[in-house]
């Protein structure tokens, strides 16, 4: 599994958001962000391949962009970024979207 995962659960529907496209970046000490890996959520609502098994983290600011045109007019993009301290952990960001809003957490 990958050390970052994430899934998407269209709480408006009440069911996992399948087929959404995220992408995952990691900023960069010169600032710039820098493209790890690209995905789609499965039928489960999950996106667990944003990173190749042996993949090692760095610490510093990753950023899940989720396009979420498909399930939202109002948010067609949504930019989760977060800080990862501990490049040991395995961090899980999901993300729950309706048509209005959305709320994130940090997952186990």
């Amino acid at each position: 599994m990958s050390a970052i995962t994430t899934h998407v659960l269209d709480s408006g529907a009440g069911r996992p958001a399948a087929g959404v496209e995220v992408t995952l970046e990691y900023r960069a000490p010169s600032g710039e962000w820098k493209l790890l890996g690209k995905s789609h959520t499965d039928a489960d609502g999950r996106a667990r391949d944003l990173l190749p098994e042996t993949h090692v983290l760095e610490p510093g600011l990753y950023a899940l962009r989720f396009d979420t045109s498909s399930y939202s007019k109002f948010f067609p993009e949504v930019v989760l970024q977060f800080q990862v301290d501990d490049p040991q952990q395995h961090y899980h960001v999901p993300l729950l979207l309706s048509a209005h809003s959305y709320t994130t957490y940090r997952g186990s």
